[in-house]
């Protein structure tokens, strides 16, 4: 048993030189000041020019957070080239409203009326493709109604842009959590993508297989949207974020995933109840509805993240109570490596909770997060085999 916890040891430290290296491979946005001119109009008139950056919120029932979104999109940039489009998906809620009195009569904002929900297409999908058809921009900016934009945001994602020349460029915004939930789950999207996800190869490699995508923040060059289908090309597809990655990938079209959480936070929920339905919506198709890799996954993660604390509180215990008896004798000795493979766990988790601009002790709620992430992941996959479904928004999916 000693030799399965020094081996559980052995694969943390691999995983955490793995994470030290793979974060590394993370792009910042901006560095050229190449966006800032552009958003300018350059040697232009202004007067000359059409709208050249589209910033396209989708709200449903968002009148809570979407004047914040708005007014931190305005204040990013200045320039009239600026166009900020917000279809409100028949919001219950006055969030078209909103939207207008946070502009303070601001002529860039557009707010559209969206349309009945059409057979076979998703709400946000749908909400999406009405944006882009009426954007005039050269590059679109999918941008959430949670999501905030800092100054200067556009400008350095303009810069990478412009860099990159067409495709997608996307990232993982900085995640503020309040809820107890929140603080356990939320991280660990940030958490098994620095884990699993050869980041280099999202834009170093043409296959599908290796992209990251995340929906509040997504830069598409106008044509390279078009070349894809739009939101169209995968209307039924939950995680609309990921089908647009892999189809930007199968279109021959470059990619990035950059580091954005400097220009970019949100709070995704506003309570552990949004946390679990979002999550419980999204797990299962994130991977690709196979059962078998969901429950392998599960395993994987309880051997690793689970199971040596487990070990360590257990073989503390024996030592402490039954130091001579047969039980100590064999536990005890799986005490050192499973301190050590619980030490290395919370120091891969606080390497990648500082990069992404969170509190370092998180990590030490690594454990907590495992379990509730496998109680959503087996609640996801119940959904989907039971027939039951997912509702989100006050739509339900399947």
């Amino acid at each position: 048993m000693e030799i399965f916890f020094w081996a559980i040891a052995a694969v943390l430290a691999l995983q955490l030189l793995f994470v030290l290296w793979n974060l590394r491979q993370l792009p910042q946005l901006g560095g050229t000041g190449e966006g800032r001119l552009w958003l300018a109009g350059g040697e232009w008139p202004v007067a000359d020019l059409p709208p050249r950056l589209s910033v396209l919120i989708p709200a449903r029932n968002e009148a809570e957070r979407i004047g914040a979104c708005v007014q931190a999109v305005l204040a990013a940039e200045s320039s009239p080239l600026l166009e900020v489009l917000v279809l409100d998906d028949q919001s219950a809620d006055g969030t078209a409203d909103v939207a207008i009195l946070a502009a303070q009569g601001d002529s860039r904002l557009r707010v559209l009326r969206g349309a009945d929900l059409p057979d076979g297409w998703l709400g946000k999908s749908h909400a999406c493709q009405q944006l882009a058809q009426e954007a005039c921009g050269e590059w679109l900016l999918f941008l959430d109604a949670d999501a905030m934009l800092r100054p200067g945001a556009l400008t350095a994602a303009m810069d990478t842009a412009l860099r990159q020349g067409k495709g997608l460029i996307t990232g993982f915004p900085h995640q503020q959590t309040g809820s107890w939930l929140e603080r356990l789950v939320v991280p660990l999207m940030s958490f098994t993508i620095a884990c699993h996800l050869p980041i280099g190869l999202v834009r170093g490699s043409a296959d599908a297989k290796f992209v990251a995508a995340h929906g509040a923040f997504l830069l598409i060059h106008a044509e390279s949207y078009a070349a894809i289908g739009g939101h169209r090309s995968f209307k039924s597809k939950l995680l609309d974020d990921m089908e647009m990655a892999r189809a930007v990938k199968r279109a021959g079209l470059p990619m990035t995933l950059a580091d954005v959480s400097g220009q970019v936070s949100m709070r995704m929920y506003t309570d552990a109840a949004g946390v679990w339905n979002g999550y419980k919506k999204n797990i299962f198709a994130g991977t690709g509805r196979q059962t078998g890799l969901l429950a392998a996954l599960g395993i994987f993660y309880a051997l690793i993240y689970l199971l040596p604390p487990a070990m360590f509180i257990a073989a503390l215990l024996a030592y402490a109570v039954f130091s001579a008896g047969m039980l100590a004798s064999m536990l005890v000795p799986c005490l050192l490596p499973a301190a050590i493979g619980w030490l290395l766990a919370i120091i891969i988790k606080g390497v990648i909770d500082h990069r992404g601009r969170l509190p370092v002790w998180f990590a030490l709620l690594l454990p907590a997060g495992i379990v509730m992430l496998i109680g959503i992941a087996a609640a996801s996959w119940h959904a989907a085999a039971s027939g039951e479904g997912y509702v989100w928004k006050g739509r339900r999916y399947l």
